[in-house]
């Protein structure tokens, strides 16, 4: 590997964990990159997913004041996401990527779309709890389940392909959860973390040979930093500013993938 290509690579890497821990969309920097100096796209996936675990660990860390008060809804959707990534990294391993990339765009719109409308959802819903009596912050049997499914479908894509799957997290829990967007970046960045893991270890256990080391090292440290610079400054973010970030990132990230 040329000092030029570790360079990007390391740089990607940075950028990826940067965007990750605001909005959660990285890899769509590091894969083309990767993808563009000659990797192929399985080894690029693999890579990467291994490689990102590192800034996933530090942007979660750098949001864990936000964190506090989510754990009663957290110890549900945690397992759902790690069942997900698993049945995700499963299908990686068996089927073709094409299956995967053709819904890509469709759910990026998506969740983009329920980042955009959410604070209108969340109005509704709480006016909605008012009226029938019961606390603003109370989130229904039939919402969590929807949460937790909801969690579970993404975890299976992020599995299978990293790609914005925080946009389509905040997306989901915008559209169900009475939260600030703030403390639903947390929890994506908690959520994406065990999703990255359960990938890391299931691609190290069964394809190690297809995996590029040096790129999962440059990807790590540049990551590392990266999630570290996210989160202290996406912290001071306002809620508008933040789904504007979102909304641009994603934005960006859906015309590479229909361009790619």
């Amino acid at each position: 590997m040329s000092i030029s290509h570790m360079f990007l690579i390391g740089l990607a890497g940075l950028a990826a964990g940067t965007i990750n821990a605001l909005v959660g969309s990285g890899t769509l920097i590091t894969f083309p990159t990767l993808v563009a100096l000659g990797y192929p796209a399985v080894t690029s996936t693999m890579s990467n997913a291994v490689g990102l675990v590192a800034g996933s660990v530090s942007g979660t860390w750098g949001y864990r004041r936000e964190l506090r008060g989510q754990w009663a809804r957290l110890r549900w959707q945690i397992p759902a996401s790690v069942f997900g990534a698993a049945v995700g990294a499963y299908l990686l391993l068996h089927l073709p990527e094409t299956v995967f990339t053709m819904i890509v765009p469709v759910l990026l719109v998506l969740a983009l779309i329920l980042v955009v409308i959410g604070p209108r959802i969340q109005s509704w819903a709480r006016g909605r709890a008012e009226a029938a009596g019961r606390a603003a912050d109370h989130i229904t049997p039939r919402r969590m389940t929807a949460l937790v499914l909801g969690t579970f479908t993404v975890g299976v894509y992020g599995g299978y392909f990293t790609a914005a799957q925080g946009i389509l997290l905040v997306g989901v829990m915008g559209a169900l959860l009475p939260e600030s967007v703030q403390r639903m970046n947390a929890a994506k960045n908690l959520l994406t973390l065990m999703v990255n893991v359960v990938a890391a270890v299931a691609f190290t256990l069964v394809a190690w040979h297809r995996i590029s080391w040096p790129v999962v090292g440059l990807i790590a440290g540049g990551s590392l930093i990266g999630g570290w610079l996210g989160a202290r400054y996406g912290r001071r973010l306002s809620s508008k500013a933040l789904r504007t970030t979102i909304v641009v990132v994603g934005l960006i990230g859906l015309y590479r993938l229909l361009t790619v």
